[in-house]
């Protein structure tokens, strides 16, 4: 996870970098969990205490991995318990609006929620394994919710992106242009009107749609939604009101699974 989060929003969730900022935390823990061990070795085995220090730690190395999941693991159950109190708390933030794209039968037992950024690299590296799942679960219902938290400054690629999307949905072309948009490397404005434009979008109509003051709403609302509910990033996934510990598609794929046996 980034630390330059945007006011008011927070960065994205990226699977390869999730963690990085609680490493060092979780490192410094590992290495005084270490020392306080080797504080009551015998001084009789010889040498310094950082010598015995270095020297453990070389011949178990695995010390320092264990220290850093069992901090990053307890760190994500207690985002994901307090994400869970948040949206228990305000049940009507995730409750249907017609206004958000969705895939799936609208009285579906199982309902999936993304919120996501179009230039987000984790919703990016998992955003065709979710086009499947939505294909393999044809009796759930998918809702897309527009998010657009990573620009910077004059940069509102996000947004017009966003934007772009809805509009595309308004033309009834949703689907298509959202997997354009996550498969396109390096998003400019240049790039999402060509993605409008080549799968059949007309963009005097678009335009309309991008600057309308329903738009500015929508984006408002899943925004404030979102800082309410506590979501760190994207892609955050709830099923039924529930996210997910991880963005891991198989995982997603596990709990809409239980979701249908509950």
């Amino acid at each position: 996870m980034t630390d330059d989060t945007p006011s008011p929003t927070p960065p994205t969730r990226d699977p390869l970098a999730f963690f990085a900022s609680g490493r060092g935390g979780a490192l410094a823990v590992a290495l005084s969990v270490v020392a306080l061990g080797l504080a009551v070795v015998p001084y009789a085995t010889g040498g310094s205490f950082g010598d015995r220090v270095r020297a453990y730690l070389i011949a178990n190395p695995e010390v320092l991995d264990e220290a850093v999941q069992a901090r990053q693991q307890g760190e994500e159950a207690k985002r994901v318990e307090t994400i869970n109190a948040a949206v228990a708390a305000n049940a009507a933030l995730l409750a249907p609006d017609p206004r958000d794209p969705a895939v799936g039968p609208a009285d579906a037992k199982v309902t999936v929620i993304e919120f996501f950024d179009y230039r987000c690299p984790g919703c990016k590296a998992v955003s065709e394994d979710y086009l499947a799942l939505i294909r393999a679960h044809p009796d759930v219902r998918f809702v897309f919710k527009e998010w657009p938290i990573l620009d910077r400054g004059d940069d509102t690629t996000s947004d017009y992106a966003a934007r772009a999307a809805l509009a595309a949905h308004a033309q009834g072309r949703y689907l298509a242009v959202h997997q354009a948009l996550m498969a396109e490397p390096a998003l400019d404005r240049g790039a999402v009107d060509r993605i409008l434009t080549e799968n059949g979008v007309d963009l005097t109509r678009a335009r309309a749609v991008i600057g309308s003051p329903e738009t500015d709403d929508l984006i408002a609302d899943v925004s404030a939604a979102g800082q309410t509910l506590g979501l760190v990033g994207t892609p955050t996934f709830l099923i039924n009101g529930r996210t997910t510990a991880t963005i891991n598609p198989v995982e997603v794929s596990a709990a809409i699974e239980a979701a249908k046996r509950s």
